[in-house]
């Protein structure tokens, strides 16, 4: 278990990245799920052990996070959102170097290691082609192989899809799912449907603070009978805006097809929709933009 208790960061400059994060993640896939500059990138380092926070604690299982990094790096495996490499050693050469630092000392141990996790990525056939002519879902893919090194027990992928196609995308959250089997696995991003996909417990984040928690299942039903959908012309988008509590937009066909959250129905052509977890992020998200 992964406990976060008020964690707060405070940048030199005075910006608060994170504000009073309390977090309990167990062992499974866990989705971090916020908009870009939601403070995801700067948790995730702080949990890493690559910033230490201004105020908090961090203990994992029986270790303090913050008293001991060096026990949490031994058991760690981190993909950040961008990871630099050799780009003209091979994959096998750089998975081996980087077993070696993990502490893999013996020769054969360290094969097996490294042959293992080539095959488990789906690398085995490119091993000895630089990392330079790989493609965006090959580098992934190579980025949790070396994460994985050492059977870590904690696992924090950062924006792991991004850029990614579909069947790249999709190759890779499935490893994703099968290593969550037996460790804690963060899984950070602002793709909702991989969070609806693969994840069985999730935390929306805003301006740096933990919003809403839970598992995704739960949280659609909290909001079912309260999502009413409605095709518009683009002019009217505003005026919609205005009158309802329209949380998504999303254009189909030429026509504006919106999405908004009522208790009953609204009226004016709306009709009930299926809710899903896109409508439990854009409706937990709705009272942080009116704000702004």
């Amino acid at each position: 278990m992964l406990e976060l208790a008020d964690i707060t960061h405070v940048y030199p400059n005075g910006t608060r990245a994170l504000n009073g994060i309390n977090l309990s993640i167990p062992p499974g896939m866990f989705g971090l799920l916020g908009p870009n500059g939601a403070g995801k990138s700067t948790l995730m380092r702080t949990i890493a052990t690559l910033q230490t926070p201004t105020s908090g604690s961090i203990r994992f299982g029986d270790i303090d996070v913050l008293a001991d990094p060096a026990a949490l790096r031994r058991t760690l495996g981190y993909l950040p959102q961008d990871f630099g490499v050799y780009p003209r050693v091979s994959a096998y050469s750089m998975l081996d170097h980087i077993a070696v630092l993990k502490g893999y000392s013996g020769r054969g141990e360290r094969k097996a290691a490294v042959e293992a996790l080539l095959n488990q990525v789906n690398l085995w056939n490119v091993r000895n082609k630089a990392i330079a002519g790989f493609s965006g879902g090959m580098r992934q893919r190579f980025g949790i192989a070396q994460a994985l090194i050492g059977q870590p027990r904690l696992v924090i992928v950062d924006e792991p899809t991004a850029g990614l196609d579909p069947e790249e995308s999709n190759r890779f959250l499935n490893l994703l799912a099968e290593i969550s089997e037996n460790v804690v696995v963060i899984f950070s991003t602002h793709i909702v449907q991989d969070i609806a996909d693969l994840c069985e417990n999730t935390a929306i984040i805003a301006s740096g603070q933990i919003i809403r928690t839970g598992k995704p299942d739960d949280l659609v039903r909290e909001i079912q009978g309260r999502v009413w959908r409605k095709v518009i012309d683009k002019h009217e988008l505003e005026e919609h805006r205005r009158d309802f509590s329209v949380i998504a937009t999303r254009l189909t066909g030429g026509r504006t097809v919106i999405h908004a959250l009522a208790d009953s129905d609204p009226g004016h052509g709306f009709e009930p929709a299926e809710g899903d977890l896109e409508d439990v992020y854009f409706s937990t998200l709705l009272p942080l933009r009116r704000a702004a």
